[in-house]
């Protein structure tokens, strides 16, 4: 066989894995499984990236997805775009407790935010902040839902806390994910890098 046939083959052998991968319909992270698509507000979302949180280097405390209307690897892309936006994240600890996620939340919005913006929106913060207000445990989740025109909203263990209305405080959320502060893992994964 000439080199040629057997790079064609080979070639054509990782197109149909990679193909097949494409179909599977779930990306398995920690245990757990993210579907590629989900439909919400009428839109069919793509996972744009998984990531996780360990503590200590052991202690596994979430997984988490994003999901796009439009997927895409860009942060500026991700945080500004005006599109259905949907983070899903799995609990996979019993140590989570709601003043430690809280606190957290707080800490990790004024550290990935300019000090301006923080400021100015120190009330929505801390409202948001409010929300999560129910200690965590295994399989347990938490969803954050933007939707243009409308506001991001926190569905907390499976209940509908609020909505956070216009685009400001979802841009402060996604660029604490996902922007040059983030967490480099869960930037990166997010992200699909």
């Amino acid at each position: 066989m000439s080199r040629r046939v057997v790079a064609c083959a080979v070639a054509l052998f990782f197109v149909f894995v990679m193909a097949g991968a494409g179909f599977a319909g779930e990306v398995e992270i920690l245990g757990v499984k993210f579907p590629t698509e989900k439909t919400i507000e009428g839109k069919t979302l793509k996972l744009n990236g998984v990531s996780y949180l360990k503590k200590l280097g052991f202690v596994k405390v979430y997984a988490v997805g994003l999901y796009l209307e439009n997927p895409s690897k860009d942060p500026k892309e991700v945080i500004e775009s005006e599109q259905v936006k949907y983070m899903l994240t799995h609990y996979l600890t019993s140590k989570a407790t709601a003043k430690k996620i809280s606190e957290g939340f707080i800490e990790l919005m004024e550290a990935g935010n300019p000090k301006d913006l923080v400021d100015a929106n120190r009330a929505d913060i801390e409202k948001y902040a409010s929300w999560l207000d129910k200690d965590m445990k295994p399989g347990l989740t938490s969803e954050s839902l933007y939707v243009p025109g409308k506001g991001i909203t926190l569905t907390y263990q499976g209940q509908v806390k609020g909505t956070i209305p216009g685009n400001t405080f979802a841009q402060m959320y996604y660029r604490y994910n996902v922007g040059e502060k983030a967490d480099k893992k869960i930037r990166e994964g997010l992200l699909g890098l």
